[in-house]
């Protein structure tokens, strides 16, 4: 990427060629002010589908075209923060939420959307908490769509091996067992994306630390990831370790979502932004999803659904076209784009009154509106340096790998959290 002399070097000739000046982030075609949004995003699975959504609002909008450009997800934050400081960066972006917007919103990168987009009174509070400045409390996101986290499963093999979607822990590990006699993987279970490894902790666990009662104790300083309930819904992850992939630490989500959808696994835990990449793989997967019974030991007596404010869109100060990406952003509010992320992108939509036609995400949404917990180093840990999720993450892998104990886990999560974190 060019520094930022090189660009306003290259905006000065092409100013004194007479031609069109090109801005500091988007672009127009010179024909009636038309003008083309640079549009950034973390999903290059979901480019096609993109297309076609950006297709329909330029329809309506037809003075609006959009450039969509996805990077990987592992390398979008950087990208993306270099981006926003010079010229070439995006006009609209996919932001992360809660605490890795932070940085963003106090380098003064990003407009408020307060008062600019009214549609966000389409969303209820908690969608746009994930979006909101944690010292001014403004919106500069519109928000895209609650994620949730559970275990899909495939039918046929279910029905093959006389299995059912367990309602007990005995009985999924019971189920695990028939599937590894018969050379079936149990659980397509990743390690090297080190980021899911929360998030597997959460959804066999968080009923055995006590999910959103934890967090309250924890927010409150009543608790502490030391406690005992914490450190052995860190080891329950230890526990299934036999009934994962065998080269777990290799594999990528990439690697496991294959590994499910072409049958070689029975089961896997993913997000509900897994469904149409899964699906990709293979159209014909008959799926189903279940909520993790509680694990023993647990302090909650009925399955959780995990679920948080994935991501939202957000509007570049730098932008040369305020007016069109604003325009933009209030179309990404209406029923009518909400409906396109829950039928397109097979995502769950958080623009009120959208219903999703597929009947796995709509198991997925009710389940959450019931028996929530958060994405707990998402939502609430990752407001400082060290990031809860990454100490996790690292720490979890090493369980994994038998080189820490759960106990040095959680003693480490403890430590490394307390250096910004005051309840």
């Amino acid at each position: 990427m060019r520094a930022r002399n090189g660009f306003a070097a290259l905006a000065v000739a092409a100013l004194m060629a007479g031609t069109a000046a090109c801005t500091a982030t988007g672009s127009s075609n010179g024909s009636g002010g038309d003008v083309s949004l640079s549009v950034w995003s973390w999903r290059p699975e979901d480019a096609a589908l993109y297309k076609q959504i950006f297709t329909e609002f330029h329809q309506s909008h037809p003075h609006i075209t959009v450039d969509f450009k996805p990077y990987k997800p592992t390398e979008y934050n950087t990208i993306l923060s270099t981006g926003l400081t010079q010229a070439g960066g995006p006009d609209v972006m996919q932001l992360r939420t809660y605490g890795l917007l932070q940085p963003l919103v106090q380098a003064g990168d990003l407009t408020p959307l307060d008062g600019h987009v009214a549609g966000l009174s389409n969303f209820d509070v908690t969608a746009l908490n994930g979006a909101r400045g944690k010292k001014d409390g403004k919106v500069y996101g519109v928000p895209l769509e609650v994620s949730t986290f559970q275990v899909y499963y495939n039918k046929a093999i279910f029905a093959k091996y006389q299995l059912q979607p367990p309602t007990t822990w005995d009985q999924m590990i019971a189920a695990a067992r028939v599937l590894q006699n018969a050379k079936v993987t149990p659980f397509a279970a990743a390690g090297k994306d080190s980021w899911l490894l929360p998030l597997y902790k959460d959804a066999f666990a968080a009923t055995r630390y006590g999910g959103p009662d934890f967090e309250k104790k924890v927010l409150a300083g009543q608790a502490k990831f030391t406690d005992s309930s914490y450190v052995a819904a860190l080891d329950v992850l230890r526990q299934l370790k036999p009934y994962f992939p065998k080269d777990q630490m290799g594999l990528g989500e990439t690697d496991v979502q294959t590994l499910f959808a072409t049958g070689k696994a029975a089961m896997i835990p993913e997000g509900s932004f897994a469904l149409a990449p899964i699906k990709s793989i293979n159209p014909d997967l008959d799926l189903g999803v279940f909520n993790v019974p509680p694990a023993p030991g647990a302090v909650v007596n009925k399955p959780l659904q995990v679920g948080w404010v994935d991501a939202s869109y957000g509007l570049n100060a730098k932008s040369a076209h305020q007016k069109e990406a604003l325009e933009l952003l209030q179309w990404m509010t209406t029923p009518d784009f909400g409906k396109l992320v829950a039928d397109k992108l097979k995502q769950v939509s958080l623009v009120k009154g959208v219903q999703s036609s597929d009947p796995l995400l709509g198991q997925m949404v009710s389940a959450y509106r019931t028996d929530p917990t958060p994405y707990l180093m998402l939502v609430d840990f990752r407001y400082g340096t060290p990031l809860g999720s990454d100490l996790e993450a690292a720490g979890l892998q090493k369980l994994l790998l038998g080189q820490q104990s759960a106990t040095q886990v959680a003693t480490d999560i403890q430590t490394g959290i307390s250096q910004w974190f005051k309840p």
